[in-house]
């Protein structure tokens, strides 16, 4: 990640395109990839999307605006100081609290109604 980052930096360098990279600006374009990103699956149902998988032509596409989300984000993370790396994992650990296994295993329920069965159980 930090090889990929330092390229990243480069070719931004290269350019000289730091300037326009301000912290407001950079999430704008995560957002806006991201959109760029669901927007792919657009009108289609989970199944048709699925489907559409096997398509190169969607796929490569599909691997060209996740890869523009990611060097978003790790831009984003290298203008604020935050080790994504590290963030993650730290999320990850708040997660399994947040959602224990015994009550969220198989359902989307949110962490705050999964506390609220919790109480039923207990009860």
């Amino acid at each position: 990640m930090a090889e990929l980052t330092r390229r990243l930096l480069a070719f931004r360098d290269e350019r000289d395109w730091a300037q326009f990279h301000t912290t407001k600006n950079l999430m704008v374009s995560l957002a806006l990839e991201a959109a760029e990103l669901l927007e792919l699956a657009q009108w289609k149902t989970d199944a048709q999307l699925e489907d559409a998988l096997a398509d190169p032509a969607l796929k490569a596409r599909l691997g060209e605006e996740c890869a523009d989300v990611f060097l978003y984000l790790l831009l984003l993370c290298e203008r604020a100081g935050i080790d994504l790396m590290a963030a993650a994992s730290a999320k990850i650990v708040a997660n399994a609290a947040k959602y224990p296994v015994d009550l969220a295993r198989g359902n989307s329920l949110k962490y705050s109604e999964l506390s609220e069965v919790k109480k039923i159980l207990v009860e």
